[in-house]
């Protein structure tokens, strides 16, 4: 290690014991996303005693901070919100949010970072901006939340990212570090990159039928569960032309108001999901669903509407940077790049930031159980707390030392799928503004 790495690790290894308390504090305290108020405000308070003036209120809770002011500006990212997992020990009694989902951890390594980097011989070895941002809402939010929030002005998108992208936050980014506990198996304390992870839609599907008697005059009725139902079976008959490559999952929740058994069903509501591996993908079975649904709707006389939302975008995948690399060449800890094979079938807002942006991921160790599982244990608080915040901020460090030489390379390799205009008019399809 060179002194300015030395610096940063022993900075972090110096303030441990609070970086713990931090994490144990928030872990101990989750809260739903767009109203993480608590935790941001503790991202806040951290941030500011790093000396950094600090933005509050993005996206309603996001937090954002800086050191230095010239390009290039790399940002780590943290998430504030937690998960509903109301057995999960520490779940918030009132709410069921715990977090099992691990983003605890991802808002320990950047408080870590911000302390190691704002430290005065540390932040006059950077060239460029080194940014903080504590982001709301990873976990998406279900189509009735996400009304309640467009019409309280709130938010318009399921996902913090995505929210944050469309109001220009992150317009002035160039690239970003995101982290997170591990997602796919892996025994080596980090794995460095990106995996692919599915993209996802959402739907609000209204069937509206009939009601009559259930013994008296069955005729009459048209059951609005039994279109489901055909929907459903026709769903099941189309799952055997998927293809594998494509890893499709389907979701569902329904939803009927209050009916009395001798009452044919007659108002229902599903709220879907379908995922997928590819933008392509996700359309043409997206459109499969829709067609299935007004078929059965069709075949018994119901009225159906569909309104299709704004999901996440797939994750474009990518091995891991060489600041990334030789920052985890510098620690006692095992890793690994990620293999390209392997693919993540859940979904990820970072996924819409990587059609923006070179992201530089990382994933760790340090607990034991499922993410938002009730076993969901950290049961290493130096691999799951200290050991991320060393090699996010050492990551920070490389790609903007030395004329941010790395972090140059990083952008000149990387061509957008997306302009900032260009998705912001993808997600005013859907309905965000």
């Amino acid at each position: 290690m060179n002194e300015t790495e030395q610096r940063i690790c022993g900075c972090i290894d110096a303030h441990a014991q609070q970086l713990i308390a931090f994490a144990e504090d928030i872990y101990s305290h989750a809260e739903l996303g767009y109203t993480e108020h608590r935790t941001a405000g503790k991202v806040a308070d951290w941030l500011q005693s790093c000396g950094m003036d600090v933005q509050t209120g993005l996206a309603n809770t996001g937090v954002k901070a800086s050191l230095g002011s010239a390009a290039p500006s790399v940002c780590l990212i943290g998430e504030l919100d937690g998960i509903r997992s109301p057995e999960h020990p520490l779940a918030v009694p009132k709410t069921g949010m715990s977090h099992a989902c691990g983003h605890h951890m991802q808002l320990t390594a950047l408080a870590g970072a911000a302390l190691a980097l704002s430290q005065p011989e540390v932040a006059a070895a950077l060239t460029g901006r080194a940014v903080f941002f504590a982001v709301p809402c990873e976990e998406h939010v279900p189509m009735n939340r996400l009304e309640q929030l467009r019409s309280s002005g709130i938010a318009t998108c399921c996902g913090g990212k995505p929210e944050l992208l469309l109001r220009g936050a992150f317009d002035d980014i160039d690239a970003a570090i995101t982290t997170h506990a591990h997602m796919v198996p892996c025994q080596s304390d980090f794995l460095l990159g990106c995996n692919s992870t599915s993209g996802f839609l959402s739907k609000l599907i209204h069937i509206k039928g009939r009601a009559s008697h259930t013994a008296i005059a069955p005729e009459n009725g048209i059951n609005a569960l039994d279109v489901v139902t055909l929907a459903r079976s026709a769903i099941g008959m189309l799952r055997s032309t998927f293809r594998d490559q494509d890893c499709i999952r389907i979701g569902e929740i329904v939803r009927m108001g209050d009916c009395a058994i001798n009452v044919v069903p007659h108002e229902v509501t599903v709220d879907l999901q379908v995922r997928a591996k590819t933008w392509d993908a996700l359309q043409t079975v997206n459109e499969q669903i829709n067609r299935a649904y007004r078929g059965a709707a069709y075949a018994f006389g119901a009225e159906i509407s569909i309104q299709d939302d704004m999901g996440y975008l797939p994750t474009i995948p990518a091995q891991p940077c060489q600041a990334l690399t030789d920052a985890a060449k510098l620690l006692p800890a095992t890793y690994e790049p990620v293999n390209p094979s392997v693919h993540n079938a859940a979904s990820t807002d970072v996924g819409d930031l990587s059609h923006r942006m070179p992201i530089v991921n990382f994933t760790y160790g340090g607990f034991s159980g499922t993410l938002h599982g009730a076993d969901f244990r950290i049961t290493d608080k130096e691999k799951a707390y200290l050991y991320p915040a060393k090699l996010a901020a050492l990551t920070l460090y490389h790609l903007l030392c030395d004329h941010a030489a790395q972090a140059q390379a990083l952008l000149s390799d990387f061509h957008p799928a997306m302009t900032a205009e260009e998705y912001r008019a993808y997600a005013h399809k859907f309905g965000c503004q």
